[in-house]
C-alpha cells in the first residue's frame, strides 16, 4: 500500500455522537497539539440535504481533524467526502461500528461487517473523489460472526479497495440483544486479533480502540508484543471524554514535546476567550462547558466544579463568568486540602 503522507493516527480521539462536537474539540485541542480529533458521525442524508455550515463547520485551530461519515451508498457517500474535504477535513472516515437501531434501519454502521464488497466500493468511491486519506473504523464482527473471518475479510476488502487505515474497536457489536450502551462495555474485549490482523497486513495502518483508559495502556499498543505486531495507533473515546485530563499526557508520553498547557486551570483560561466569543453570539455557556465536567475528577472540588456548571450555565442569561466561578471552587478545596 501506498504510504499516505497527509495521515495522522498514533493518537486521536474517537467519533463520539453528542459529544465530540466542534466545542469539544476546540476544549480537546487546548491539551494536545497532536491528537488527532474526529467529529461527531454525520450521515450522508444529512451532508447532502441538511444545513452544511451546522453540521461541517469548524474553527482552523481544531485541526487536524477528521470527519466521520455514516452511510452506504458508494455515491453519496463519495460526494459526502467531497464536501466534507472542501470544508478543510484532513480525513474521512466510515463508520462500520456502531450499533444503533437507527444506524441498523439505515444500513449503515456496524451492520456493514456483513457486506465487505460493498465496504470496499464504497471506499473506492470516496477516494476516487478526494485526496485526503480516507479510513474506515469497525468491529471485529457482528452477531454470530466469527471475527477471524469478518474482520479478516473486511481487511483484505478494504486493502484490495485502497483503503488508508483502518482503526479497529477491538469487540463484536450485538445488534441484537444489546443496547448501544451495552455494546461498549458487554461484549469482551479481543486485542490478540487486531494484533495478528496487522502480522496478516504489515502495510496497512491499523490503529486499535475500545476499553483503552490511560496514556500508559496506549503507549502498550505502539510497541510489539508476544501477540503480535506494534499497531500504528491507539483511538481512546470515553475515557478521553470523561476524565480529558489524560489528554495533557498524550504529547509528552507519545509525541516528546511538551503539553500546551500545565495543567486544568491553564486549559480553562485558554479557553475563555472562545467561551466569552460563544456567549456574545448568543449561544449559552452550557454549549461548551458540558464538555469540560470531568476535567478536574479525582481533584479536591470537582464535585463542587461539576455541580456549578450543570446548575448555573444552563441559566438564561449565564454567562462566561460560571466558568471561573467553578474554577475558583476547586482552587478553594485545593487550599483547605493543602
Amino acid at each position: 500500500m501506498k504510504e499516505n503522507s497527509g495521515l495522522k493516527m498514533r493518537f486521536s480521539v474517537a467519533p463520539m455522537m453528542d459529544w465530540t462536537d466542534r466545542h469539544c474539540r476546540v476544549f480537546h485541542r487546548l491539551m494536545s497539539r497532536h491528537a488527532l480529533l474526529y467529529s461527531e458521525m454525520v450521515t450522508t442524508g444529512a451532508i447532502l440535504h441538511g444545513d452544511r455550515d451546522r453540521l461541517l463547520g469548524f474553527s482552523p485551530v481544531e485541526q487536524p481533524v477528521a470527519l466521520q461519515l455514516g452511510g452506504s451508498d458508494p455515491a453519496d457517500l463519495a460526494a459526502s467526502a467531497r464536501i466534507g474535504a472542501d470544508y478543510g477535513y484532513g480525513e474521512i472516515n466510515l463508520n462500520c461500528g456502531c450499533p444503533s437501531d437507527r444506524v441498523q434501519n439505515g444500513r449503515f454502521g456496524a451492520c456493514l461487517m456483513r457486506e465487505p464488497a460493498l465496504v470496499a466500493e464504497c471506499v473506492s468511491a470516496m477516494k476516487a473523489a478526494v485526496s485526503v486519506p480516507v479510513t474506515v473504523k469497525c468491529r471485529i464482527g457482528v452477531d454470530d460472526q466469527e471475527p477471524e473471518e469478518a474482520l479478516f475479510a473486511m481487511a483484505e476488502a478494504l486493502v484490495a479497495a485502497g483503503v488508508d487505515a483502518l482503526i479497529v474497536h477491538a469487540r463484536k457489536a450485538w445488534l441484537q440483544g444489546l443496547s448501544p450502551k451495552e455494546n461498549r462495555d458487554i461484549p469482551p474485549l479481543d486485542y490478540a486479533i487486531v494484533r495478528a490482523l496487522k502480522a496478516r497486513y504489515p502495510a496497512l495502518p491499523i490503529a486499535i480502540n475500545g476499553g483503552i483508559a490511560t496514556i500508559a495502556e496506549a503507549k502498550s499498543f505502539l510497541v510489539a508484543t508476544a501477540d503480535g505486531p506494534a499497531l500504528d495507533g491507539v483511538m481512546i473515546g470515553r475515557a478521553a471524554y470523561q476524565n480529558p485530563s489524560i489528554l495533557l499526557g498524550v504529547d509528552p508520553e507519545l509525541f516528546g514535546e511538551a503539553a500546551p498547557h500545565l495543567d486544568g486551570f491553564a486549559v480553562l483560561e485558554a479557553l475563555m476567550p472562545y467561551l466569552e466569543g460563544l456567549v456574545a453570539a448568543g449561544h449559552s455557556p452550557h454549549a461548551l462547558t458540558r464538555h469540560v465536567l470531568g476535567l478536574f475528577q479525582g481533584v479536591p472540588g470537582a464535585r463542587g466544579f461539576r455541580r456549578h456548571l450543570s446548575t448555573e450555565a444552563v441559566k438564561s442569561g449565564a454567562g462566561a463568568e460560571v466558568l471561573r466561578e467553578a474554577m475558583a471552587l476547586v482552587r478553594r478545596a485545593g487550599s483547605l486540602a493543602a
